[in-house]
């Protein structure tokens, strides 16, 4: 199991290079950051001097969209950062949630953010696309690489997309029974495409904090609850509520929303996440001790997950880093 870290550009960006440095040096081997460019800081920006620092580290979004920047300004940049520091970006791919509505747009289709992905792809592995009607290439992509999208996905039909275009799946909360269903919906899609469904790279991505104050803690991550709650939100509008179509493990919580203020994303103290229960705290996220985080992660690797990625968002962001590194990341290494 490979091991990511996420990281908010938040200012200084020299915070989130020395992070991601420190990741290096304790054993991840992916860092990534969000992307929502009136939020936060443009992360492309910062990808350069995170690379720059590292000398391995696959570096990336989580997720980015074909909305905000024009399709060939995304693949541009990408190739750009890999003729530069060789092959060791990544892109998660969503179809713009917060980056989008934040500016009054809304999320793009899944067909388009499909077809976006792969003029990107190819754009970036120097091959030519058909694009607005002209036939584009990179000529200075020399050799060009084969660029890793992964997608983030929740619902019926994300999943089916996500199995039949995507290299990879990011699951955006660490609950084990909601990980199955939704890695089984991706493979399923990826056979009925003719894919290998072993060659979809699955990701797990939610907060973790190691301690033993597990009061402090849920309130120090309740926010992301209300971030999955929000996407969840929409997939009730869509589906409505039959568990068939989508498990009540992932919707039943969300009946006391009251709505989302964006102003707040992906931040402690979010007043748009006090509905979050504690028990959605405690299965969507990685708490307590070390050996609880073990075992939750042993768990995860037994269902197909590929790489565990932290959301570092509370108050004790340096010690969960240190913690990982020194106890956590080393044990499931020597158990593997």
């Amino acid at each position: 199991m490979d091991f990511g870290v996420v990281l908010q550009t938040n200012p200084p960006a020299q915070r989130v290079v020395d992070l991601t440095k420190r990741a290096e040096d304790l054993g991840f081997s992916y860092a990534w950051t969000f992307d929502s460019h009136i939020l936060w800081q443009e992360p492309f920006v910062i990808y350069s001097q995170m690379l720059a620092a590292t000398e391995t580290m696959k570096v990336g979004p989580m997720v980015t969209n074909p909305g905000t920047r024009d399709w060939t300004v995304l693949a541009s940049l990408f190739a750009t950062l890999n003729d530069i520091y060789g092959p060791r970006t990544v892109c998660g791919m969503g179809r713009g949630d917060s980056a989008l509505r934040y500016i009054g747009r809304t999320p793009i289709t899944l067909e388009a953010t499909a077809t976006a992905t792969r003029v990107i792809k190819d754009l970036v592995a120097g091959r030519a696309v058909e694009y607005n009607g002209k036939t584009l290439q990179i000529p200075w992509v020399r050799e060009g690489t084969e660029l890793p999208v992964w997608m983030a996905a929740y619902g019926p039909k994300a999943l089916a997309s996500t199995g039949t275009h995507y290299d990879g799946f990011i699951l955006q909360l660490a609950d084990p029974q909601i990980l199955a269903w939704t890695a089984e919906a991706v493979r399923e899609a990826a056979t009925a495409a003719g894919r290998d469904p072993d060659s979809i790279t699955i990701c797990v991505a939610a907060p973790a904090y190691v301690g033993d104050n597990l009061d402090h803690q849920r309130d120090q991550v309740r926010w992301f609850g209300g971030m999955v709650g929000n996407h969840v939100a929409d997939l009730v509008l869509r589906y409505g509520e039959d568990q068939s179509t989508v498990p009540t493990a992932l919707t039943e919580y969300i009946k006391a929303r009251q709505g989302y203020d964006y102003d707040h994303h992906g931040k402690v103290g979010n007043p748009s996440t006090d509905f979050v229960p504690d028990d959605v705290i405690d299965r969507f996220c990685l708490l307590g001790p070390p050996r609880h985080h073990i075992d939750r992660l042993k768990e995860l690797r037994s269902l197909g997950v590929d790489q565990f990625a932290v959301y570092l968002m509370h108050d004790e962001m340096d010690q969960t880093l240190e913690a990982y590194g020194s106890e956590i990341i080393p044990q499931m290494v020597s158990e593997e």
